[in-house]
This record gives structure tokens, sequence and C-alpha cells, in this order.
């Protein structure tokens, strides 16, 4: 038996055993693919770029997916109209050259038309954006420092289980696929809301983590800094097969150095049996030359202890964090239980991101 179909077809039979049906059957269908043997037809076969990559999460149900997705409207908005004291969370769709995406956006009730920070949002596998909102907190946050959120929703269309495509090529690039419908997506809320260019931000989870790295790399003038939690560096994997190894032995170390990136903050559980936690540290491996390493180790006020590692470039600028949450699983680090993939017990990723963005916004652009 070819060795390579006999590993594939192995990786199916535990993912059978385990309950993950989908990506047992994804893995079956590439074992044939790359055997050269016929794949067996089934009444709904299943398309390598609906393949699901990740772990299987609570679902809060979005009621805007069955109603039609208004359009928000550039709002700015009289000082003299009455506002909501929490702030608006609109769902609208963005059609472009490439698709469509549904999305969700919060305005902070502050808002009368002056130009605010933009954080970019992507969720996890199986999650939208109602469930990633209400686990990280973010808009809370930005109801007390004043700035819009934007959640692009991946379509179970693209995606069997809401995952991003991390792991296909043709997600990977700038100007393609789902890297370009988010970038395009947010110039277009950019526009609409007068949002402040210097102060434009991208952070995920799992699948959205990977994401937001691929968008780091792919749109560094648009994105001055990213956020990736519990995620893979960029060409970790560009099939089903080699996804599924990163996220189980780490991605392969590249043999050269990458395209430069946004500067980046990097969460990851060092219990994480989803994605590896070396994830983590790979995404270090492409940092400038000179850069040098501060190192400190303490304890959050809800339970976790942690490492984090600040990298300085020659002039003393941090130009990447890193925080390894010790004791944490696949989850977001400091979350609300309201939402999915979340443990309260560890420091709070969404105010270090902000922290960290906020080091990175570009006065040039204002």
């Amino acid at each position: 038996m070819n060795p390579l179909f006999k590993q594939l077809m192995g990786q199916a039979s535990r993912l059978t055993l385990a309950g993950d049906l989908g990506t047992a059957t994804a893995a079956i269908q590439d074992a044939l693919a790359r055997s050269g043997m016929p794949r067996p037809y089934t009444e709904a076969p299943v398309r390598p770029d609906l393949d699901v990559i990740d772990v299987v999460a609570r679902e809060v149900i979005q009621p805007s997916e069955t109603q039609p997705q208004p359009q928000p409207q550039p709002q700015p908005m009289s000082k003299d109209r009455p506002q909501d004291p929490a702030g608006r969370f609109l769902s609208a769709t963005h059609r472009d050259a490439i698709g469509t995406l549904d999305y969700k956006l919060y305005v902070p009730p502050g808002y009368t038309g002056q130009p605010l920070p933009l954080v970019v949002m992507l969720h996890g596998c199986t999650q939208n954006p109602d469930d990633f909102a209400a686990g990280t907190g973010m808009n809370e946050a930005a109801l007390a420092e004043g700035f819009f959120v934007l959640y692009p929703a991946q379509s179970q269309q693209a995606n069997a289980q809401r995952c991003w495509n991390w792991f296909k090529h043709n997600h990977q690039q700038r100007d393609r696929g789902e890297p370009a419908m988010i970038a395009n997506m947010t110039r277009v809320v950019m526009k609409q809301y007068g949002i402040d260019p210097g102060q434009v931000y991208v952070a995920g989870l799992s699948a959205g983590g990977a994401m937001a790295a691929i968008l780091g790399e792919a749109y560094p003038d648009l994105f001055m800094a990213v956020g990736v939690h519990s995620g893979l560096p960029v060409g970790s994997a560009r099939d089903v097969s080699s996804a599924l190894m990163a996220m189980k032995n780490g991605a392969p170390r590249p043999a050269s150095k990458r395209a430069a990136s946004a500067p980046t903050i990097v969460f990851h559980g060092d219990r994480d049996t989803t994605v590896h936690p070396v994830n983590g540290d790979l995404l270090m491996a492409d940092l400038p030359d000179g850069t040098v390493m501060d190192q400190e180790q303490a304890r959050s006020a809800n339970g976790h202890a942690y490492t984090r590692r600040q990298h300085r470039d020659g002039e003393g600028r941090v130009v990447a964090e890193q925080w390894v949450v010790h004791g944490s699983a696949h989850a977001w680090s400091g979350g609300r239980t309201q939402g999915s993939y979340t443990d309260a017990r560890g420091p709070d990723a969404t105010q270090e991101m902000l922290r960290f963005f906020k080091r990175h916004a570009c006065p040039a652009k204002h």
C-alpha cells in the first residue's frame, strides 16, 4: 500500500472514531486523490475547499442569517440625534467581484462623523459574529474606548463549518480569495464611516487567527497591527492533509524568511490540543534581523500563569509580542462565558491586543 495513502487513511480512521466525520471524509477524499484511485460517489460530494479544519464549538444562532441583510449607510450622525447608549450592532452584506460575505459592525455611541479606529475580528470554526463578540468582549471594549468593530461572517457555502479557508493556496495571497474580500470589506467600511486609516487592525481566533496572519502579511499597508490567537503562521498548509499535520505537530519551519508583516501579537495556550502551541513560536520566526527579546513570567489575576515575550528592533520599538498562557487550551484568553472557545482564567487577550494595537497606530496616515 502507498505509504502516504496508508497514513491519510489512518488519519481518517482516527477522526471517525473521534466523531469528526466532516474532516474524516475530507481525509479519505484526499487520500484517494493522491493515490489515483477513483473517489466513491456520494449524493453530496465533499469539496476540498469546504473541509472542516477545527473542532466543533457551541453555536449561537444569528437571527440575521434567516433575514434579508440591510446595508449600513454612511452615518456621520448629528450631535442632536438621540443615540443608543450601548452603541449599535448592525448586520449587512458585502459584495464584490470575488464573492459575498455577510458581516456585523459595532458602531460606538459617541460616533458623530469623527475618524475613529477600526478592529476587524475573525471568528473561529463553527462560530459567528454574535458568538465571537460575546466571547471576546470586544464590543464592550469598543463602547468604553470609542472604536468600531467589524466582524466578517464566513458562510456555510464557503466552508461547511464556517472555517476561514486559511489552508488553501488560493486564500493565502493579496488580491485573491477570502483575504481580498475581507480587505475590500474593510475599505468599504472605512470609506462609509470615515475610519482613521492609521488605526485599522485585525485579530482572529484559530482559523480566524490563521487568516489574520495572512492579512497582516498580504496587507501591511491596510492593517497597522495583527492579533493571532491560537492560530498558525502563513504558508503552514496548502491542503487538508498538510493542515491537519500543522495543527497536530506544528507547521514546518520555513526554508527562508517570508515577506515583512504588520506588527503582530500572539496568544496561545500551552495545553492546546487543537492547534499545537509550537505554531505560536513559529509566528515569531520571521522577525527582522537584530531583534532582541525581553521575557517576563507572571500570573493573571484570574488564575493562569503566563510567559510574555517582547521583541524589539534596533531602535527599541516593540515589533512583536508573544503570550504563552500556561494551562489554557484552545480558547480566547480572559474571554467571557457567554461565547464559545473562551477561558476566563487567563490574561485578557482583548485588552492586551488593544494595548498593542494602540502602540502601532500610524500618525502619518491621519
